[in-house]
């Protein structure tokens, strides 16, 4: 801003995409793609906080509004339109809690982003070492149920030139990893299983190659379910992202 330049997009890394060790590989995948379109971008680095979404699920509404309006008022001095993030909680909040907080922005899913730019022909996608691969996607909840965005990662993932596998519950009747509504962050209650596990069991039943996520409380949930199994030399879970940048070098 200081050099009086505005950029296409602001990228929303969040907090698992700064700071969790795995998931700052899905932040670099994309990042690569933004870079291999030159689509000029800005982060907020230091002044992008946490937008509250996990406080807000957890039922803490007063410390959800502090962070909601302090991040409102950072992305209104800088004047940001259109923001692209690779978490399906930061995506929900912004796109659909901060407007009436005053933060009116066009927020769009990594993976809707992804779709965008190979449907208008600025990224060309080979299935590279994914060719004829089988894959089944497993939907966030917070990008398939509560924003009813199931198409955008699946056409980015046929473009792969794969076999896109689904699992009985899918789409509108996906099951959650067991990680929203801020249970990532507290001990499991009583029962038999745990909710990652049976997910796991659903997607390793279809023998996949590659479990494919589009959000990193899901990668995290998915990864755990499948060393479970013991099925971690078989089975790959990555992000949307991670497979367009491995299969086509970036």
């Amino acid at each position: 801003m200081a050099a009086g330049e505005t950029p296409d997009i602001l990228f929303w890394v969040g907090c698992s995409g700064s700071f969790d060790d795995r998931a700052k590989k899905i932040t670099k995948a994309i990042v690569k793609i933004l870079n291999k379109v030159d689509m000029k971008f800005a982060v907020l680095g230091t002044e992008e906080s946490c937008t509250g979404d996990p406080a807000k699920r957890a039922g803490n509404e007063f410390t959800f509004m502090m962070q909601a309006m302090s991040n409102i008022q950072v992305l209104n001095a800088y004047e940001v339109k259109k923001i692209v993030t690779g978490c399906p909680h930061c995506f929900n909040t912004l796109k659909n809690e901060y407007p009436e907080l005053g933060g009116k922005y066009e927020v769009i899913h990594h993976t809707q982003l992804v779709q965008q730019l190979i449907n208008e022909g600025k990224l060309k996608v080979e299935g590279g070492e994914f060719k004829g691969k089988k894959i089944t996607f497993h939907d966030p909840c917070y990008l398939g149920r509560a924003n009813s965005e199931y198409e955008a990662p699946r056409s980015v993932i046929e473009k792969l030139d794969v076999e896109l596998a689904e699992m009985k519950r899918s789409r509108a009747n996906g099951l959650c990893c067991g990680a929203g509504g801020a249970q990532m962050f507290k001990e499991a209650e009583p029962g038999n299983k745990e909710i990652n596990m049976e997910r796991a069991e659903e997607a390793l039943a279809l023998k996949p190659d590659v479990i494919a996520t589009g959000c990193p409380f899901c990668n995290t949930m998915m990864t755990d379910g499948v060393k479970y199994n013991d099925k971690q030399d078989e089975t790959q879970v990555l992000d949307v992202a991670e497979l367009i940048a491995q299969a086509n070098d970036l």
